[in-house]
């Protein structure tokens, strides 16, 4: 602004009192019904100043010039006057100001202008600002079309006025309440209404502490063995389902038309036509359906992985379009009731925040896959399309380019399955579906489904002490489902905990909620008995175990499937080695890294300082355990190289070129290196696990390793396994579990087996 500007400010601002120079320091404006040029009681008109006027009390001028009133002057005009009594009051204060206004005016001329100065920038930015918010209230008086174009949405925060009022629960009514929703309000038989709808007592929820865990052991056709197990309640046994009737399974609509065809494709032969579920997804849709907890450690990217995937997309869909009826329905039930009848209780159908399914996978590949089962779920061979909002970008942050992929890079077929599409793991988004429509990219507290990584959680949950953290999101969480858990134990399994401790816990803030309609048992802080947790994994392993017994707490029950692994991972190597297990001693759980590195020490490790034991591969599970092995060797200044999932590109190859060139007795590798990079290590010749691996075909491909480099030399070959009563899991995979009873309960330390090819 040019000088001729600056003091007509400077004049405009000596004609202000205190208290309109503090409005106009706090809002960036002149309050209407204190300005000193009219004295009229009516409403003055504000108008833009002309940079030639050098007073600002000109009347005439101002009449005879066209009035240019900004949009956020037209904003204010909307606004209600005050009261008459509270405009004497501050006329009142007016007078009494004027005073000490004057005095503030002289002091900082005679001061040099300072307090001028800050209420010159005050001006310009007000004036800045007020140009900022005219072009976007009104874009077509600022450069029409092309003004319009700068109102952009913001590819942080979500925007879609045009739809903003489908997604909104509270100004959302149905009104048409056909036989079918009042029948889903008033039917008993809804697994959903019974689950939601249990009021639990005080003395029941301070048992649980003390109850011991009633378990029961079932046998399902497909699901094999199951251990049910409860502390609220006697275990009533449930057998498995024949034949499945859709109206049986109160499916809210769309879902019983659009199932059929969805699930189509893993549907083949007789099962086409007698059934819409596979064997399968049957078994495990009756426990869903029923609000148990559930462990499903079979999951396999291979074989069923996306028939899993479509079973419990169908039970999300289901809670959330029945929870969401519901709320419409007492809204519709409310609007049409008078003024003072009827009771709140009648009414209590949220919780403290509105998310109530979050759904944690590995990689944006699989929240992709979940968005468009959820389009297809709900729009099926209808006409009328789905509004998706945001639909493009989503596409854009979550898809894939197949031409990022290197077209020489052969892996295992398992590899292939987990690794494919976008494999970033870190990412959050929210989804609100009402009415026929899905938003995407929703407000968190706007939202009715979170699709998270653990990572993304992270991020956002914070730390203790941290200053920007939120976690009140996750306070009413009705539906908790961890897909592919194990792969969380290559990424970092403390962000799942970390999840796990601030999930169902109270709020911080409101966040707008209405109290009146927030269920009893979430007002009571009892969320975390009523929700449901869906846990499905590859393999059987103690840390998801322990989270599935610590965190899992439904009142339901919960269902943990065991699966027995007869023929273990060993059958499957190639090579033609001698296998020998050393059993180690170990007092506790918690002394078992101890033990481990010291047993290595003193009597793995000495058998192999000769150099006649080159070529030795010492595979380490994990991280920790490789870097206590690393300063360990380094300490004792071995002939070693390490690789582990932080090495470069350049390392690796290094590392990789001198153990196969004998150049390095020993090589240090992390499971987590061969886990994200399958790469065939060449010229081994000693293999030592240092631990059990985490998945048990790890095993098989490692062993199989050393046929890489074929030279005549297998009669030398030799592989070493390290094992303790605490590994048994991991021992039944690989060795089978007759065998690995055996040999946890034999006083032998060494046990040898010879396999491979003949």
């Amino acid at each position: 602004m040019g000088k001729r500007g600056s003091r007509s400010q400077t004049q405009l601002l000596n004609t202000l009192t205190k208290k309109q120079k503090k409005h106009l320091r706090d809002f960036g404006e002149e309050h209407p019904f204190y300005d000193r040029v009219s004295r009229k009681e009516e409403k003055p008109q504000i108008c833009q100043l002309s940079e030639s006027s050098d007073t600002s009390d000109s009347e005439s001028e101002a009449d005879s010039e066209p009035e240019h009133v900004s949009g956020y002057h037209k904003l204010l005009a909307t606004l209600k006057n005050v009261s008459e009594e509270e405009d004497e009051e501050e006329e009142e204060e007016d007078e009494e100001d004027e005073g000490s206004a004057v005095d503030d005016a002289e002091m900082s001329d005679e001061g040099g202008g300072s307090d001028a100065s800050v209420e010159e920038e005050i001006v310009s930015e007000s004036l800045g600002l007020q140009e900022d918010v005219a072009l976007s209230a009104d874009p077509k008086e600022k450069g029409g079309e092309g003004a319009q174009g700068t109102s952009q949405e913001s590819p942080e925060e979500f925007t879609d006025a045009k739809h903003e009022s489908l997604f909104s629960l509270e100004t959302n009514f149905l009104e048409d309440l056909g036989s079918r929703d009042n029948s889903l309000l008033k039917v008993s038989q809804d697994p959903f209404l019974q689950h939601v709808n249990k009021e639990l007592k005080e003395k029941e929820i301070h048992a649980v502490a003390t109850n011991p865990k009633t378990t029961q052991e079932l046998e399902w056709p497909i699901l094999g063995q199951l251990v049910f197990s409860s502390k609220f309640q006697k275990l009533e046994t449930f057998k498995p389902p024949k034949d499945i009737d859709l109206k049986s399974l109160h499916l809210q609509k769309p879902l019983e038309s659009t199932w059929p065809k969805t699930n189509s494709q893993f549907l083949t032969g007789p099962q086409k036509s007698s059934s819409v579920f596979t064997p399968l997804q049957k078994e495990l849709f009756l426990i869903m359906n029923s609000y148990r907890d559930l462990f499903y450690p079979e999951r396999s990217a291979l074989k069923n992985g996306e028939e899993i995937r479509h079973v419990y997309c169908l039970h999300v869909l289901n809670h959330v379009l029945k929870a969401n009826a519901q709320v419409l329905g007492n809204n519709s039930r409310r609007r049409s009731q008078k003024f003072g009848v009827g009771d709140d209780d009648d009414f209590r159908d949220q919780g403290l925040t509105r998310p109530k399914v979050l759904i944690v996978v590995p990689f944006r590949e699989a929240a992709l896959r979940i968005v468009q089962l959820f389009i297809s779920l709900l729009e099926g061979d209808s006409k009328k399309k789905m509004i998706v909002s945001n639909k493009k970008r989503f596409q854009g942050e979550y898809g894939s380019d197949p031409e990022e992929r290197p077209p020489n890079l052969k892996r295992p077929e398992d590899y292939e399955a987990v690794f494919v599409g976008n494999i970033d793991d870190h990412f959050r988004i929210g989804v609100a579906i009402l009415q026929r429509s899905i938003r995407l990219y929703a407000p968190f507290y706007s939202s009715d489904i979170l699709i998270a990584s653990p990572l993304g959680l992270r991020t956002i949950i914070g730390g203790e002490g941290e200053k920007k953290r939120d976690f009140d999101f996750l306070s009413s969480v009705e539906l908790l489902i961890v897909d592919q858990a194990d792969i969380y134990l290559m990424q970092n399994w403390e962000h799942v905990l970390h999840l796990m401790n601030h999930m169902n816990l109270l709020p911080l803030d409101s966040h707008g909620v209405d109290f009146s309609r927030v269920r009893m048992w979430s007002l009571n802080n009892w969320s975390k008995y009523y929700r449901q947790t869906l846990l499905f994994g590859a393999l059987q392993d103690a840390q998801i175990n322990s989270v599935f017994n610590k965190y899992c707490v439904n009142f339901q029950g919960q269902v943990a499937v065991r699966s027995v692994p007869m023929t273990g991972s060993i059958s499957h190597v190639l090579a033609q080695l001698p296998h020998v297990f050393q059993k180690m001693e170990a007092e506790s759980l918690a002394s078992v890294i101890d033990a481990r590195f010291n047993f290595f020490v003193n009597k793995i490790l000495p058998q192999y300082r000769d150099a006649v034991m080159s070529h030795t591969l010492i595979y380490v599970p994990s991280y920790f355990d490789f870097v206590r092995l690393r300063n360990y060797f380094k300490k004792e200044e071995l002939n070693f190289t390490h690789i582990c999932e932080y090495t470069k590109k350049s390392g690796v190859s290094r590392a990789r070129h001198f153990f196969l060139q004998g150049e390095k007795q020993f090589l240090l590798l992390t499971e987590r290196f061969h886990f994200y990079k399958r790469y065939t290590i060449k010229g081994i010749r000693n293999l030592i696990f240092y631990e059990l691996p985490t998945y048990p075909h790890f095993y098989s491909e490692v062993c199989n390793m050393l046929r890489a480099t074929n030279r005549g030399e297998e009669a030398t070959w030799t592989c070493t396994v390290l094992y303790s009563k605490y590994d048994a899991q991991r021992l039944a995979a690989v060795v089978g579990v007759e065998r690995a009873a055996q040999m946890l309960q034999s006083k032998k330390n060494v046990h040898l087996f010879i396999t491979g090819e003949k």
